[in-house]
Parts: structure tokens; sequence; C-alpha cells
């Protein structure tokens, strides 16, 4: 796996795999639900990727927003690439909604709603709660 993917939490942080994708929990919660879509590409340019990478991300995007519906039941959802600190292809796949999420006792409010998500308001998780949420999340995968 690249060097991003290791970043966000690979494996323990994995919560479905495609052939050329990965969906990752996203351990600081910019609002609850916060994934990363990884390339597995060692590519660090979006038209770097193979063509079927392109086909098959129809495909992650759609079990995204299944899993999330279930999950947090977002208003919205934006999906960012911004690729400024960790090189490889990725997103920042961020659920939004216009009322906090309450999840085992902790609130996420969307800091940014209805403007742009705030990444820097994330909420910090612990390990075993990022392996917590990975396994709810996990489930609504399937």
């Amino acid at each position: 796996m690249n060097q991003t993917i290791e970043k966000f939490g690979y494996p323990a942080t994995l919560l479905r795999e495609f052939d050329h994708w990965l969906v990752l929990l996203r351990p600081a919660q910019v609002t609850l639900g916060s994934l990363v879509l990884a390339a597995k590409s060692d590519a660090t340019a979006y038209h770097q990727l193979p063509k079927p990478a392109f086909t098959e991300q129809a495909d992650a995007i759609a079990a995204i927003e299944k899993a999330l519906a279930q999950f947090c039941k977002y208003e919205r959802i934006n999906y960012l690439m911004l690729m400024m600190v960790d090189p490889n292809v990725h997103f920042h796949v961020i659920p939004r909604y216009s009322t906090a999420r309450a999840w085992r006792g902790v609130d996420f409010p969307d800091a940014g709603w209805p403007g742009p998500p705030q990444l820097g308001s994330a909420v910090a998780l612990t390990p075993d709660r990022i392996a917590e949420l990975a396994q709810e999340l996990r489930t609504k995968f399937k």
C-alpha cells in the first residue's frame, strides 16, 4: 500500500476494499462518518490512475453513499481531493448535516455548515474509539 493509505491508519481503518480503491475511516472525524477514498495505485496525479479505476470509482462512491446514509443520515456529502500533504490520489469524504450527530456519547457538529467543511475542527478519537467506529461502519458496507 502507498504511504497515503498507511498514514490514514490502514489496515485498522479499512472499511471496504475494491480492486483499485480502499475506503478508510478518517481518524480525525470532521463530521461523523468522515472517510478517505484512496487509490491503491502509487499515482500522485489523478490522470495517472488506470482507466478501470475511474469506472470502479462509481461503485465505490455508491457504496460509500449508501453506507453513510444508513449510518449518519447526511444531508449533503463533500468529496475533497486535496493532496497537499499526502501525495497519493485520495479524496476526503465528508458527510454534511445541519444539526449535530452523536455516536456513543460524543457529539459531532458540522462546524462549517452550510459553508465549506472546517477540517481543523475534527473530533479526535482515541485508538480504541477509532477501532469501534471502524467496526460499526464496516457493517454498513456489507
